[in-house]
């Protein structure tokens, strides 16, 4: 996440709907010209070749996703379409068994056209679980001059900057990537839009920065909603506190009355009990071989990172060197602030497949290390705690997105338009 907390961020107020729409559609003509001027004639070639092969089904779900990194949105979006279709219980049931899996992705009313991402690992997990009919780019979004249509458009964009230095995010150079999200948004059109970001988000600039994301979003033709989460009340064994902005195209909420609401909570008091460290990892062996295996910084041993059997984990992060510790063992002791010390005999992080694990992915889903030759352990590894740290987490991602995929799979008349 990227921002200057020195300096004070100035709101916009005074600025009306209007002239928001005015400031948002001039910054984007001017990004599509810089486009324009910058991709060679071998770009342009590629690119329309690109949309020469694009694999459409106007009876699915078409869905486009940026910022896809190793597909944990995607893959919640996918089974959310086996909920609409097929009721939960037989959905979940694919998360366990490849086989189910497989069978209901053949005549699944979703269809994933384009996805987009410049990690190169993560390109190469997002290839080898989702269908070959997708078209896989790895291209910088600022080089990427039009994109395809959809009903659905995924990602979440990076966190934003701010500044004093401009009225408007869109000013801020810092936010590039931010202002192409919207551009290809325009042109994609979309009946709806689902980005997930930090927490953080939500009080950047006293919550002036979110305020003006839903202004600018609303601007392009959405109404737009942002929804903080945390995973473990939808039975993600985790405490992940997360924002879900969620966009619906105007004119679907104006003939449709649809208003996107977030599901009910369906883990915790009086309701199912939270999954716990316990249910979720307990059965893998306790000496893997995908464990990153180094010293700890004094950053690390700052505070807990050990969570009991009984708990929810830390926060799963983009690093293997951050990776919370494995529940067995002994807990941490506290010595002093900003200082703890492990104790007993058996103190490590959690491997690669753990860490998957918590973020729901299934078994079956395999996480690329890259083709990169001669690099050491560690460096592969976290090739792959990277993208799960990323990533959202699979069964989130389905609560979040079904009420979605279930309005857009009774209305099979939108996917027809």
């Amino acid at each position: 996440m990227t921002h200057n907390l020195k300096r004070e961020f100035v709101s916009s107020l005074s600025i009306s709907p209007k002239e928001i729409k005015e400031i948002l559609f001039k910054k984007i003509k001017e990004e599509n010209d810089i486009v324009k001027h910058t991709i060679t004639p071998k770009d342009i070639e590629k690119e329309n070749e690109i949309f020469k092969n694009l694999h459409f089904d106007k009876n699915k779900i078409n869905i486009v996703s940026l910022f896809s990194g190793a597909g944990g949105l995607d893959l919640g979006v996918e089974i959310a379409g086996f909920s609409a279709k097929y009721g939960e219980e037989k959905a979940y049931s694919s998360i366990k068994d490849k086989k189910i899996y497989d069978k209901l992705r053949k005549d699944s009313p979703t269809n994933f056209v384009y996805s987009n991402d410049m990690f190169e690992a993560a390109n190469l997990t997002y290839k080898a679980n989702f269908p070959r009919t997708v078209t896989k780019l790895a291209q910088n979004i600022q080089k990427i001059s039009k994109f395809p249509n959809s009903n659905l458009m995924l990602g979440g964009f990076p966190c934003p900057g701010f500044s004093a230095a401009g009225p408007r995010l869109l000013d801020d150079p810092r936010n590039f990537l931010y202002i192409h999200y919207i551009r290809g948004l325009i042109q994609s059109q979309p009946e709806f839009f689902v980005a997930e970001n930090v927490k953080g988000l939500m009080t950047m600039g006293k919550g002036e920065v979110l305020k003006q994301i839903t202004e600018d979003f609303s601007a392009s033709g959405y109404e737009v909603s942002p929804h903080l989460v945390n995973s473990r009340d939808y039975g993600v064994p985790q405490l992940r506190e997360r924002v879900f902005i969620i966009g619906v195209r105007k004119d679907i909420v104006e003939k449709y009355n649809f208003i996107y609401s977030p599901p009910k909570a369906t883990h915790g008091k009086d309701k199912l009990p939270f999954v716990t460290l316990h249910d979720a990892i307990s059965d893998l062996p306790l000496n893997p071989d995908d464990v990153f295996d180094s010293s700890y910084s004094s950053m690390y041993m700052s505070r807990n990172r050990k969570k009991s059997w009984n708990e929810q984990s830390f926060t799963i992060q983009a690093s293997g060197r951050q990776a919370p510790q494995h529940p067995a063992g002994e807990p941490m002791l506290h010595i002093e602030k900003d200082l703890w010390k492990f104790q007993g005999d058996f103190n490590r992080r959690l491997s690669v497949r753990e860490c998957a694990r918590i973020q729901t992915f299934p078994d079956w889903f395999k996480f690329s290390a890259g083709e990169k030759k001669n690099v050491q352990k560690n460096n592969l590894l976290n090739e792959q705690y990277k993208q799960i740290g990323n990533a959202v987490p699979v069964i989130l991602a389905e609560k979040m997105v079904r009420p979605i995929l279930e309005f857009l799979y009774e209305h099979q008349d939108i996917l027809n338009q």
